[in-house]
């Protein structure tokens, strides 16, 4: 299945997938260029945004758990999320930390929540419209890992 065929499919978790890997591009970016701040608060929650990067990068590219050293503790952790309603109640946690970094100020991690909070209506939605959790094979969903090993 193309990337093209995913997106035709209408299934909300494929879209909430692609989201996620651009919540990671916009953790890591945000998250790094806010470091550079003078405001404490910022710099605290730009380091909350690089290490959720981290974690919806493992979440989301299942293919990584097999390459990368983790602990098997790490490894349960990241499947847990494996229903499209942990996922949105995921994303829902992380934007809403991101959302509380504006108490302080407004800063370019408004955007970072924003896109978190996106993805999660779309796992949302496909939870509310009963879709089964399917993964993207472009980012190592079901049948790649057997095709690997």
């Amino acid at each position: 299945m193309t990337i093209a065929e995913e997106f035709r499919s209408r299934n909300f978790s494929i879209y909430g997938q692609w989201t996620g890997i651009l919540c990671v591009l916009l953790c890591l970016a945000l998250g790094i260029a806010n470091l550079f701040t003078t405001n404490i608060v910022h710099i605290i929650f730009s380091c909350l945004c690089l290490a959720s990067a981290f974690v919806i990068f493992f979440i989301e590219v299942p293919l990584l758990l097999r390459f990368c050293p983790t602990s098997a503790k790490f490894d349960a952790f990241i499947r847990t999320f494996t229903t499209n309603w942990m996922r949105a109640a995921l994303y829902l946690g992380l934007s809403a930390i991101q959302w509380v970094s504006l108490v302080k100020g407004a800063c370019s991690l408004i955007a970072a929540a924003v896109f978190l909070l996106i993805a999660a209506c779309f796992y949302a939605l496909a939870g509310l419209k009963s879709q089964e959790f399917t993964g993207s094979k472009t980012l190592g969903g079901h049948g790649v890992v057997q095709m690997i090993v």
